[in-house]
């Protein structure tokens, strides 16, 4: 007996986790708002120098109006389009007559000394045209989105272990509180700085919410229905990239598009209110009391009286016997690395998260590069997301959480090196590859955070899955990175992109599998699976070894005993 059969009479999947999973669903909306929001509100819009009051155009009958701009401005290095960071010092005033074959690449230019002119044809106002960040500024753009991953990775470090100490429902409603309160503050930012500091600290808020969220939502359900909300979830993540393209396309200013995606926050924050704690944390943590309440609680919503009322703290505690027995009064990060069976967790884990993240934000946070339009590109990468999330749904089902993170992961990489060999021309079959490869890669997301909180028991989950998220952000932060490195060489960003990712499909097929599996209370329950999982293998070597022998002697630590296996001879 242990919590999950506690579980089952009260209801495993009634009414309480339809609404509950509804609730976290639709929070999960703003999510994606949130973190892809630096692509709309710090938009590059058209721009070159601004130009001189001393300027007027001459009254000349064959003069172009729609190429004027010439006699001012530069061609750029390509011959494609005018330069965006230089000037002519003197009008050449010869460029905008026909039939002119003078050369002027020695006509003297200058910087935009006198600023920038935005075009307002794509975004009416963004943090790029409000505080000029180009040219010589162009560096503050991306570092807008490195301080506020900055933000979500410290979030995952502080809010991780707050919710193993405090509990996940109350760090929770703190998070919708906080992203609510700071991140409609952003909006009146009046300076780089200001804005900068409270994109880091909504950053921090966003980590909480998706940490505690699944974490508070997965510890109420079955093992067999995990794999099934999990996805479902996962798909308003995609939903809300398709509204997030309908918000900036309808509202085109940064400032408005800020506030309005952090209202519904303040929404989420009232609906919180209604979660129950975490029974399971709750009596691991010597809370007998509020873990009764929290189960009469659920058995009440999902109709069963009868259950709440025969419900006491002795039952509670003869069900969770085994898990009561072995907790430790406190747990800390040294915890995800002292034992051999969740250090061979973590370090995989490390790997796959960073790989993960590093590829996804590498394909999703520059979409201007594609050469269609902003809007446009959003909608496709939001579409692309729900085949990709099908496929993962079925294959977690179908074959186990290994396999599908292990082949999403190669798959990704596949596309990504595909895209290598694609010449620039072909713009068209590089943008569907990308697509694809952020299909794949945001299905291993799906996957692996399913799989984080399934792998680590319950002591830890919230330390293990918030140290996880904060690799991730790591591998969120240097993904713009590389497009410094692309300058040097084109290719570059996406052989590190696509290495990673083959590096990490290795690393997941050492994880453990999960499928139909009780969720762990305990560092103890893992260790025993995984001495029970490396004795299956030794097995099987043994057996499967065409060397003849005599006897040989296979010990391994199960129930706190030494083991002595006798194999007869083989030949």
């Amino acid at each position: 007996m242990g919590f999950p059969d506690l579980l089952e009479e009260v209801g495993s999947f009634g009414r309480y986790q339809w609404i509950h999973m509804t609730l976290f669903s639709l929070s999960g909306l703003i999510i994606p708002w949130h973190i892809l929001l630096n692509n709309f509100v710090s938009g590059i819009p058209e721009h070159y120098c601004s130009l001189s009051t001393n300027f007027s155009l001459q009254n000349d009958s064959e003069v172009y109006p729609e190429n004027w701009l010439k006699a001012f401005i530069p061609p750029d290095p390509s011959g494609e389009r005018l330069d965006r960071c230089r000037r002519y010092v003197v009008p050449q005033w010869h460029l905008l007559t026909t039939n002119t074959s003078l050369n002027s690449s020695e006509a003297e230019t200058e910087g935009c000394v006198e600023g920038w002119t935005f075009q307002r044809s794509e975004f009416i106002a963004t943090t790029v045209s409000e505080w000029d960040l180009v040219c010589s500024w162009k560096t503050l753009k991306p570092m807008i989105q490195t301080i506020y991953m900055g933000g979500v990775l410290t979030g995952a470090i502080v809010f991780g272990r707050l919710a193993d100490k405090f509990g996940r429902r109350s760090v929770l409603i703190w998070s919708y509180l906080q992203l609510g309160v700071l991140g409609c503050s952003s909006a009146l930012s009046p300076s780089y700085t200001a804005y900068c500091i409270f994109c880091f600290l909504s950053g921090m808020a966003v980590s909480g919410i998706i940490l505690n969220g699944v974490s508070l939502m997965v510890e109420w359900i079955s093992i067999k229905q995990r794999t099934l909300v999990g996805t479902i979830s996962s798909f308003f993540f995609s939903i809300g990239q398709l509204v997030l393209a309908g918000l900036a396309f309808w509202l085109r200013d940064w400032r408005k598009l800020q506030v309005v995606v952090c209202l519904p926050a303040f929404l989420f924050f009232a609906c919180s209110w209604w979660y129950s704690e975490s029974a399971f944390w709750l009596m691991l943590n010597g809370r007998s009391e509020d873990a009764l309440k929290s189960l009469q609680r659920v058995a009440r919503t999902n109709g069963k009286k009868d259950i709440a009322e025969k419900l006491t703290v002795q039952m509670l505690e003869d069900h969770m016997k085994k898990e009561l027995e072995s907790r430790k009064s406190t747990y800390t990060a040294v915890d995800l690395i002292r034992t051999r069976g969740i250090r061979r967790i973590t370090v995989c884990l490390v790997v796959v998260w960073f790989a993960t993240s590093f590829a996804y934000f590498g394909i999703a946070m520059d979409l201007q590069k594609f050469g269609v339009s902003i809007y446009l590109i959003q909608v496709i990468f939001g579409l692309v997301d729900f085949p990709a999330k099908f496929l993962a749904l079925v294959m977690l089902s179908m074959l186990g959480r290994r396999v599908t993170q292990a082949s999403c992961l190669f798959m990704s990489a596949a596309v990504i090196f595909a895209n290598i060999l694609v010449p620039r021309e072909m713009q068209t079959l590089r943008t569907t590859l990308a697509c694809l490869g952020k299909g794949f890669t945001s299905a291993s997301f799906t996957t692996v955070y399913l799989f984080t909180v399934e792998l680590y028991p319950t002591v830890i989950r919230q330390t293990g899955t918030g140290l996880m998220s904060t690799i991730s952000r790591v591998g969120s932060m240097a993904a713009p990175t590389m497009l410094v490195l692309g300058e040097i060489f084109s290719t570059l960003p996406f052989l590190l992109y696509g290495g990673f990712t083959v590096i990490a499909c290795g690393f997941a097929l050492f994880l453990p599998e999960t499928l139909n599996i009780h969720l762990t209370a305990t560092i103890a329950e893992v260790e025993e699976k995984c001495s029970n999982g490396r004795l299956r293998e030794a097995l099987l070597m043994q057996l499967n070894n065409p060397t003849t022998f005599k006897e040989r002697k296979l010990f391994c630590l199960y129930h706190q005993e030494v083991v002595t296996v006798w194999i007869p001879d083989r030949k």
